[in-house]
């Protein structure tokens, strides 16, 4: 499935956000101290500490910033999916002991339940709302028990600009895309993370397969 947003995260405007974001562990883990005041390592084991998972996904992967950081501590059998052909080759160059592949999050090559959880960071912001069903439905579908994310939080479902363009970014309270899709699903966790340097807020949650 081809959208105007997977042209442009193929595109030219693709690679450079690859080679701005390609970071450490060490550097992700900052990153989020100087924008939320804590370290992704922190909120990674507030959110899955004490789950058995034998199997996780990230769908839309990009460099594997935030699969090396679940490696770093201490997850194996790590999975990534990632549309950007330049992004998939950094991520092997990047990461071992990590499988990363180059597919669509719209049509994820694996088996129904596959993974134990499934998630995404920063991808359903960039997902328009016409196709954001077909990337839940995915998600949903390839794991078997926990989805897990990371994402812009608005009550409602809007557009911001990005980088001067348009139909490229949105924010929504996507926890409740995917209950109101799936009502099988319920709300294990969430918390609203607030940024240092402004009043906007990114929501992470944690939802489980009923």
């Amino acid at each position: 499935m081809q959208t105007k947003q997977t042209d442009f995260w193929q595109s030219d405007f693709g690679a450079d956000y690859t080679e701005r974001n390609t970071l450490t562990v060490k550097e992700t883990n900052q990153l989020y101290i100087d924008e939320y005041g804590v370290d992704r390592e922190t909120m990674n084991r507030e959110f899955l500490e004490g789950l058995t998972l034998q199997r996780i996904l990230e769908v839309g992967c990009n460099v594997g910033n935030q699969l090396r950081c679940l490696q770093y501590g201490g997850y194996n059998n790590l999975y990534g999916i990632e549309i950007q052909s330049y992004a998939v080759e950094k991520a092997k160059e990047l990461s071992k002991g990590i499988n990363i592949i180059q597919g669509s999050g719209f049509d994820i090559p694996f088996r129904d339940g596959y993974f134990d959880l499934a998630f995404t960071s920063g991808v359903l912001i960039h997902i328009s709302p016409e196709d954001i069903n077909r990337i839940i439905d995915e998600t949903y579908r390839v794991s078997s028990q926990y989805i897990w994310g990371f994402e812009y939080f608005a009550e409602q479902h809007m557009e911001i600009p990005y980088r001067g363009n348009s139909d490229k970014m949105w924010k929504a309270n996507f926890a409740q895309l995917f209950i109101d899709r799936y009502p099988d699903l319920k709300l294990v966790k969430e918390q609203k993370y607030k940024y240092v340097y402004n009043d906007n807020v990114d929501q992470m949650y944690l939802l489980e397969k009923r």
